[in-house]
């Protein structure tokens, strides 16, 4: 399956009367541009007051989504893959990873727990913009 960031502005209510206009960034799986836009306006539909613009919609690629319940930030880790080829040359391939956490920190931890696995180094850990990411139901 495939991923796309999507940024929206649209009129979102305040706490007060006065309505106020947002911009966020979405991550959202799906075959299409199309499709993945139709789905995330089904998801925000509630909030939107007055019109939706989709000023973006742009393919994503993430080597390895790593969610955590308790968690409500989306990090981007950069991470450097380490192969040893059978003539001995070794290779280094640079994947991203997305991440969920409380804080960069927490990020560093998830990351680092998850690439366990693998012969790696991690190279950044950034927070994204993303307000939520979006999967496929299979």
């Amino acid at each position: 399956m495939l991923f796309y960031e999507i940024k929206v502005v649209y009129q979102r209510q305040t706490g007060e009367d006065n309505p106020a206009n947002v911009k966020e960034s979405y991550l959202v799986e799906g075959l299409t541009p199309a499709d993945v836009e139709k789905r995330l306006i089904e998801q925000i539909q509630p909030f939107i007051m007055g019109d939706l613009e989709v000023p973006s919609c742009t393919k994503r690629q993430y080597f390895e989504i790593i969610t955590s319940p308790e968690a409500d930030k989306w990090y981007k880790g950069r991470v450097e893959l380490i192969t040893i080829e059978d003539s001995g040359k070794e290779t280094r391939r640079t994947v991203t990873v997305l991440v969920q956490a409380t804080t960069a920190m927490h990020a560093m931890k998830n990351l680092t727990q998850a690439m366990s696995g693998y012969d790696c180094e991690i190279i950044s850990v950034a927070r994204t913009a993303y307000m939520d990411v979006i999967r496929a139901v299979n």
